[in-house]
């Protein structure tokens, strides 16, 4: 800490943070009809940009391989569409969530050829990532330092709106939570009442009634 100032400090927190958004990207198989989901916890009003490969598993099919499609649906915490688009065997779709939780991201092959899945799966490479995460091509090529530097700020600025509502949906679901278990230490404290009065009551009861049989029999 005493070669790094406070600046210098919130700036590797912040690119610490950039990376780990920065999430890798993920393969999986597909069979002919068949759907895949995945489940990702998206903030309000986050821009979402995925990336996709369709292949075969088999390398000696790769090169042939013209007929192969996706359909890209996604549904929002409510499992309401707001996506549902068809593609060739690779392409980008974009979103943005209009409500914070749990939105579903499925796809589907649309295979124009049957004879594809004769005993053969595909592979389909996935990336999805939240938040403004694509810096503007010119960026890369330009000559100019500060137009250069122009487009990284902009960009860096982007990362931060993303992390500051990540974080806002993180204090959400923490209060969520934190609800959900108070009411489940109410809910368990109450019952714990209920079941003590119930054993007091039936502890009384069988005293009252051994004492009336006792006395029933002149035993005492």
């Amino acid at each position: 800490m005493n070669w790094f100032t406070a600046m210098n400090f919130r700036l590797i927190c912040l690119l610490l943070a950039y990376f780990v958004i920065l999430a890798p990207a993920m393969y999986f198989d597909l069979g002919e009809q068949e759907e895949k989901c995945i489940i990702e916890e998206i903030p309000e009003d986050t821009l979402v940009t995925g990336f996709f490969l369709v292949e075969y598993w088999d390398e000696n099919k790769k090169a042939n391989t013209p007929h192969l499609g996706l359909t890209v649906s996604v549904r929002d915490p409510k499992h309401l569409v707001i996506l549902l688009k068809r593609f060739g065997r690779h392409g980008k779709f974009t979103f943005t969530s209009h409500a914070s939780g749990q939105h579903f991201l499925c796809v589907k092959s649309n295979s124009t050829r049957f004879s594809v899945f004769a005993g053969d799966s595909l592979k389909v490479h996935l990336d999805v990532q939240m938040g403004e995460h694509t810096t503007d091509p010119s960026a890369a090529k330009a000559k100019d330092t500060m137009k250069a530097m122009e487009y990284n700020l902009q960009h860096l600025i982007d990362q931060i709106r993303y992390i500051s509502r990540q974080q806002d949906f993180q204090r959400e679901r923490e209060e969520t939570f934190r609800q959900m278990s108070e009411e489940t230490n109410g809910n368990f404290l109450w019952w714990s009442i209920i079941q003590t009065s119930i054993l007091l009551s039936v502890g009384f009861w069988q005293m009252k009634s051994l004492k009336d049989f006792l006395i029933e029999k002149k035993l005492v």
